[in-house]
């Protein structure tokens, strides 16, 4: 089975690996030419005999060595001697290993609750989003977010929610009781007054412009024998006693046509809010609009524009969307940099999060890990473990032909001297 490692091979790695188990090899046979040497020229008195038994000794570290550092990745000269070949026979319990060393030292849920604690994660992150550019980014993400949870959303369900939304609210209303308080509220601050001045002026300009209307009007209910300059004439006296009438209502706020609105306006509000007749039949009325098929229709049309809103919105990164999501955002960072209480109930929050977190899902990530391993091809891990480390381990090779040397002129020297 394939490995993570199938990536391309890494020749750098490759040479260096090739160059330190040359030198570690080049050592050795030096060490073992010099010791041939001083049996075959020499006679292994004196200095030669430091000579000898320093070589000798090397030999023995450097091919000991040789031995462990290769035992780990293959079996030493295909030989499969017991307990050589460690990586490859082993990679399954190295796995089983690795996770538990994982579960144990880095998800132990106290150590990992207290680490999040030291580290005031809530003042960091407000730091960030406080940062204009950070803000920007985050509040794009958000609006795509928010555009996709949309888009994925069924139409025809959203569509039904808020139409039963809009009709279970609207049916909970009394409708007359509000158009009642509505009245009396416009009324304690003389909104009204501004109300009924414009429909009478609105009725002085509709009956000037519909001069030719009531001239036909007044000529088909006048007797015949009335001249037609007559018809004329009262047509003008209408209009201006109109114009005159409409002109001394609005601009005396005591005229009595005011006052007898206002009394008449206060019964109707009265018999809004306690007659049961008027709300019965406000009740009918409403129920009437929202079976209406135009209210249905406009209710069905409200998701489909939000849909359309919110898309053109996250397609523009100046959109009022986009300002007011960035604007939270930074809001919300600075809330966190400067209020000591929500930066420890966040920091709180996140390290029981996570201590819940490694609690729950500790022992997944350890058999993860264990099982992620036991797919590797046990040679192909091998190999690419051996070009991670074995550059540093042929340096042990090196040092223990070198410590070894030294050690076989010591023991030699103590023998010496003890002789």
């Amino acid at each position: 089975m394939a490995t993570p490692f199938d990536t391309a091979y890494d020749e750098t790695r490759a040479r260096r690996l090739a160059r330190a188990k040359a030198s570690a090899g080049g050592l050795l046979v030096f060490a073992a030419l010099v010791f041939i040497a001083t049996y075959v020229v020499t006679d292994g008195e004196g200095v030669w005999g430091y000579v000898r038994a320093a070589s000798e000794a090397a030999m023995v570290g450097g091919v000991a060595d040789w031995f462990a550092v290769t035992a780990l990745f293959r079996h030493p000269l295909r030989i499969p001697i017991p307990h050589t070949a460690l990586i490859p026979r082993g990679k399954d319990a190295i796995g089983v290993g690795i996770g538990e060393f994982v579960q144990r030292n880095f998800l132990d849920p106290d150590t990992v609750a207290a680490r999040i604690d030291e580290a005031d994660i809530a003042s960091r992150l407000g730091a960030w989003l406080d940062d204009e550019r950070h803000a920007a980014v985050v509040s794009g993400q958000l609006a795509s977010v928010i555009a996709g949870v949309a888009e994925a959303m069924e139409d025809d369900v959203v569509e039904s929610g808020i139409r039963t939304m809009i009709e279970a609210r609207l049916r909970a209303i009394e409708v007359t009781p509000i158009i009642g308080t509505v009245i009396d509220k416009s009324m304690e601050g003389g909104h009204h007054h501004t109300l009924i001045d414009t429909a009478l002026r609105g009725l002085v300009s509709a009956a000037a412009e519909n001069r030719e209307i009531l001239r036909a009007q007044i000529r088909r209910e006048s007797p015949w024998w009335v001249p037609e300059a007559m018809d004329e004439v009262l047509l003008d006296k209408i209009l201006g006693g109109l114009q005159r009438f409409v002109g001394d209502v609005t601009g005396r706020p005591d005229h009595p046509i005011r006052i007898q609105l206002d009394a008449r306006a206060r019964l109707i509000a009265d018999d809004l809010r306690t007659s049961p007749e008027l709300r019965d039949r406000g009740e009918q009325l409403k129920e009437e609009l929202l079976g209406h098929p135009e209210f249905m229709a406009w209710a069905d049309t409200i998701w489909s524009d939000v849909k359309t809103s919110l898309q053109t919105a996250v397609d523009q990164p100046d959109s009022e969307l986009r300002r007011r999501l960035e604007a939270a955002v930074r809001s919300f960072g600075a809330r966190l940099e400067n209020d000591r209480e929500l930066r420890h109930r966040v920091n709180t929050w996140i390290a029981s999060l996570t201590h819940q977190m490694a609690a729950r899902s500790g022992g997944e990530i350890a058999t993860l890990i264990a099982e992620t391993v036991q797919r590797w091809d046990a040679d192909e891990t091998s190999r690419r473990l051996e070009l991670q480390v074995g550059r540093d381990l042929q340096y042990i090779r090196i040092n223990g032909t070198l410590v070894g040397g030294l050690v076989g002129l010591v023991i030699h020297a103590i023998v010496e001297l003890a002789g």
